[in-house]
């Protein structure tokens, strides 16, 4: 039977597939698997010390490792796609990474699971970048909207899912499991892909090593101040010192040189779409808000809760229902409802379940935890996508590629910046709000009046019960400090969304083109 023509006023999508769905399965399922192992991994770390034989702050290098060598690899994303084709790269990328994630899982040694990490992220960086820029590409522009709610599916509920299925693995089988579960998924990935995945145009693009080599160091000493800070003491380390001035001449060098180069290893012209820029900005914000906020729960939960580490994670599990649930809606209403509006209300869902959260207490059940985890990720999904089909509207096809590993690093570097900075802030607030709390405790609280007689003839029991009550309402306090932090991101990143364009329409009226002309309009402006 002939396949129905598409209706006429879609324009055609830049590359025309056979089977556009099992396609966009296939590079979810791989995006799903990558991103999965941001997070997975977590709270298997543990074991994985008792296992290898790894002390528990030389066995973060797991994490470390795989961060850092994605950081660096996912900029040549751009180049090595033109280079060797999207095909060709996806397949070689999704063989590796599931290659890499067999090593980890029958790794002896530290040494090992470093290195293997290492080669798992290398290849891991091209994955969701080149899956969304091929989602963008397959697409015609008035489901763009659409398209990218399936991938934020991937990008948004893979992390949130990530410590629930670890811990789920990690107890009741073992924890290399985390890293063998990919298999399956990797290797269905690649069939699907040999199947349906097109050719694309090879462009010769030539190396800039030069410049390569600066966002490399740049980046990849961004990750490791941000990773290694909190460790080191911060700024009272001579390690954090080098690592940012690294950072500092690395990526300032590296600017200057795409500036003034004549083929350089990213062109800057893609930051002249003011739609992009902003998007970028906004998506560095909203990677400081989402993975922080991942990162600050699962403590409170366990450590100051009590709560056991699957049940810490089932809490967090509606969050990413939630985020699914908004995905599927906004992919509904996209380009029925202006794309900025659907931001605006999802920073103010955002907002809001962090307004709730700066209320929490150590007398509440888990119920807050799930609403607010509810509210924020309902909020997210109306956030991401609009902002991923905003960021890429006005853009040239032609800087699609760069684009997407752009996005995706400016992602990464939000992620690793709201890790730190929640870390940072709750470290510090846990002594101030200690100290405030120590202070208040005179001879006329009742707390203390009814523990006098203990405390004068200094019982040890009765003065360590008092100090581990004091830390306790402390520790509490900072987190609800880093909530309220995190709030007032959220709310700073409004303006941006205002002045965000949506993309040109055409006249009333006006004939729409042929597919042969929109592809001849593309392919010279490739060529230029």
């Amino acid at each position: 039977m002939a396949r129905a023509p598409a209706p006429q006023h879609l324009t055609p999508p830049t590359i025309v597939v056979r089977h556009k769905g099992l396609l966009t399965l296939a590079l979810m399922l791989g995006t799903v698997m990558q991103v999965l192992d941001t997070t997975i991994a977590n709270v298997a770390l543990p074991h994985m010390a008792a296992s290898l034989g790894a002390a528990q702050n030389e066995i973060t290098w797991v994490l470390t490792s795989y961060i850092v060598a994605a950081a660096i690899a996912t900029p040549l994303t751009g180049w090595v796609s033109d280079r060797i084709g999207q095909r060709r790269l996806f397949l070689l990328s999704v063989i590796g990474f599931t290659g890499a994630s067999l090593l980890c899982g029958i790794a002896t040694s530290l040494p090992e699971m470093v290195m293997f990490r290492v080669l798992q992220g290398i290849c891991g960086a091209f994955i969701a970048p080149l899956a969304q820029t091929v989602m963008l590409n397959i697409n015609p522009k008035e489901r763009i909207g659409q398209a990218m709610a399936i991938y934020g599916m991937g990008i948004m509920v893979a992390p949130i899912i990530g410590p629930t299925l670890g811990g789920y693995l990690t107890e009741n089988f073992e924890w290399r499991w985390v890293f063998l579960i990919n298999l399956p998924v990797g290797i269905l990935c690649v069939v699907m892909l040999l199947l349906y995945m097109p050719d694309t145009e090879i462009r010769t693009r030539r190396f800039d090593f030069f410049g390569f080599g600066l966002l490399a160091l740049g980046v990849g000493a961004l990750q490791m101040m941000l990773d290694r800070g909190a460790d080191n003491g911060w700024f009272e380390s001579a390690e954090t010192w080098i690592e940012l001035g690294l950072v500092i001449t690395g990526l300032w060098v590296f600017v200057v040189h795409c500036l003034t180069a004549e083929n350089p290893f990213i062109d800057l012209r893609i930051f002249r779409d003011l739609n992009f820029t902003l998007g970028s900005l906004f998506m560095f914000i909203v990677g400081i808000t989402l993975f922080s906020g991942l990162a600050l729960l699962p403590p409170l939960l366990q450590n100051l809760m009590g709560y056991p580490v699957i049940f810490a994670s089932v809490i967090m599990a509606p969050r990413g229902v939630a985020t699914m649930l908004s995905m599927m809606i906004v992919g509904r209403l996209s380009g029925k409802v202006d794309a900025r509006i659907m931001m605006l209300f999802g920073i103010a869902m955002m907002s809001l379940s962090l307004y709730q959260m700066t209320g929490f207490d150590l007398q509440m059940d888990y119920w807050p935890v799930v609403t607010t985890g509810m509210i924020q990720g309902f909020g997210m999904g109306f956030l991401f996508v609009p902002l991923s089909t905003m960021a890429f509207a006005t853009i040239a096809p032609k800087f699609r590629a760069d684009g997407t590993a752009m996005f995706a690093l400016v992602r990464n570097m939000g992620q690793g910046v709201g890790i730190s900075l929640v870390t940072a802030v709750l470290s510090n607030m846990l002594q101030v709000n200690h100290e405030e709390l120590a202070g208040r405790l005179t001879a006329t609280s009742q707390a203390v009046s009814d523990l006098i007689p203990s405390l004068l003839t200094g019982n040890a029991q009765i003065v360590s019960i008092v100090n581990g009550l004091v830390a306790q309402q402390a520790a509490i306090l900072s987190y609800l400090d880093d909530f309220w932090l995190m709030m007032l991101l959220s709310l700073s990143a409004i303006p941006l969304i205002l002045l965000l364009r949506g993309p040109k329409k055409p006249p009333a009226g006006a004939p729409q083109k042929s597919a042969a002309e929109i592809a001849e309009e593309r392919a010279h402006a490739m060529a230029e």
